[in-house]
């Protein structure tokens, strides 16, 4: 694939492309990932009929982090302001975890050819009373703490608690895409999926943890026109656990 770059609106954008078909294909990864982790389901997409732009999103690989904290509205305006700026019209949208939660937006509000959710994220799940309770302790601490021990003393010891409490992607992620991946994880997208028209491809581990198989259940019956592969032994990233698999429903849904 060619490694290319792209200034669109402030924002330095690094994407993979390949291909010389006239049917353009949009691939985005998940959190904490970058364009070489889709590297199976996107080289799956590419046929003699495709060209395959697989990115880097903001605050991921070689893409830099936005300026301010962005919701996931702001990505999916990037990717359509990246699809204007290169012509792109009618593209296949191909999503795993976060990238599914910019297509899932995307298929909703433009012409989209066909759409392709892998272990996708947008269900905001229930909640336990545990998590309510760590949450409303952060809120009580970050409005006592600066009072006790000053502003800037106060956002270290926070920041700090979080990332021992929060999950592994969220440790490992700046104060900035903390601030971004807190306030994503909370946008619940359900309410878009009955207005996606495209034909839809919904790929699912069964041993998914982190969206799990009821999210890919209650996406089959929501979009109009949507159907679900899913794997017994797979996890997350189901598309690694069972690669040839889902090159092949890929390339059939593709092609049909």
């Amino acid at each position: 694939m060619e490694q290319c770059h792209i200034d669109i609106e402030g924002c330095r954008i690094a994407y993979e492309k390949a291909g010389d078909g006239a049917q353009p294909v949009i691939v985005m990864h998940g959190w904490g990932c970058r364009a070489t982790t889709m590297r199976i389901p996107a080289e799956a997409a590419l046929t003699p009929g495709t060209t395959v732009y697989n990115l880097d999103l903001p605050g991921f690989g070689d893409s830099p982090e936005p300026e301010k904290v962005w919701g996931i509205g702001d990505y999916a305006d990037i990717v359509e302001a990246f699809c204007r700026r290169l012509g792109i019209e009618r593209p296949v949208l191909m999503g795993h975890s976060f990238g599914g939660r910019i297509a899932i937006i995307l298929a909703s509000r433009m012409p989209v050819a066909k759409l392709i959710l892998i272990d996708a994220a947008g269900i905001k799940p229930r909640r336990s009373l545990r998590y309510y309770i760590k949450v409303y302790s952060f809120k009580f601490a970050k409005r006592v703490l600066p009072s006790l021990v000053g502003r800037s003393r106060a956002e270290g010891i926070i920041d700090r608690w979080r990332g021992k409490a929060g999950s592994s992607d969220y440790a490992a992620a700046s104060p900035k895409m903390r601030a971004i991946m807190s306030r994503v994880v909370n946008e619940d997208l359900r309410h878009l999926l009955p207005s996606i028209a495209a034909p839809t491809l919904l790929i699912w581990g069964e041993r998914d943890t982190a969206t799990p198989i009821a999210d890919a259940r209650l996406m089959e019956k929501k979009i109009p026109d949507a159907g679900l592969v899913s794997y017994p032994e797979a996890g997350h990233y189901s598309f690694l656990d069972r690669p040839a698999q889902t090159q092949a429903v890929i390339k059939s849904f593709i092609n049909a």
